[in-house]
C-alpha cells in the first residue's frame, strides 16, 4: 500500500469523487479501551469490565467506544495521504455520521476514504470526506459517514 502525496489544492480536487486509499488494520486492545475510558470519564462496563461483558454482554466481551473508534482516524488517515505544504489542519464537522457496528475489543480495524468533494474557501481547503471503518472479517463496517476538514495550504 502506497500513501498519496498532496501538495496543492488543485492536486487534491483531481481526486475528487474517488477513492483516496485504504489504511492498514489497527488492532484495538483493552489498554487503549481503557485509557480512552480514563480520559473521556465515561467507565460504562461494557467497555471496562471484561468479566462482566463476558458474562453479561450479548457481545461476549468488552467493546470500544465508538469515539475511540472514531478517534482513530487521524492515525490511519496519516496512513493514507500526505497532504503538504498546509500552515493548519482543522477538523470542521461530521455529517451523514453513523455507527453501525460494535468494535469489539482485540478487532481489527482500518480506515477506507473517498474525497466526496472540495471546496477552495478563499485559499482554504474545505474537504469533505467519506470514511467506512472496516472491521476485518466483518462485512458490516463499524461506522460510516462524511468528515470535513479544512486545510490551510501556503
Amino acid at each position: 500500500m502506497s500513501k498519496i502525496v498532496i501538495n496543492s489544492f488543485e492536486e487534491f480536487s483531481s481526486w475528487q469523487g474517488k477513492e483516496l486509499g485504504v489504511s492498514e488494520y489497527l488492532r484495538i486492545t483493552q489498554s487503549q479501551i481503557n485509557q480512552f475510558a480514563e480520559a473521556t470519564l465515561d467507565h460504562q462496563w461494557i467497555h471496562t469490565d471484561e468479566k462482566r461483558a463476558a458474562t453479561e454482554s450479548h457481545f461476549g466481551k468488552t467493546i470500544a467506544h465508538g469515539y475511540l473508534a472514531l478517534s482513530v482516524v487521524p492515525y490511519l488517515w496519516e496512513q493514507i495521504a500526505e497532504v503538504r505544504n498546509i500552515k493548519m489542519l482543522v477538523n470542521y464537522g461530521i455529517d451523514k455520521f453513523k455507527f453501525n457496528q460494535p468494535v469489539l475489543v482485540n478487532s481489527e480495524v482500518r480506515l477506507r476514504v473517498y474525497l466526496e468533494s472540495i471546496a477552495n474557501l478563499r485559499g482554504i481547503a474545505k474537504a469533505e470526506l467519506y470514511v467506512t471503518l472496516e472491521i476485518r472479517d466483518n462485512p458490516k463496517p463499524a461506522f460510516t459517514g462524511n468528515l470535513l476538514f479544512l486545510y490551510h495550504f501556503k
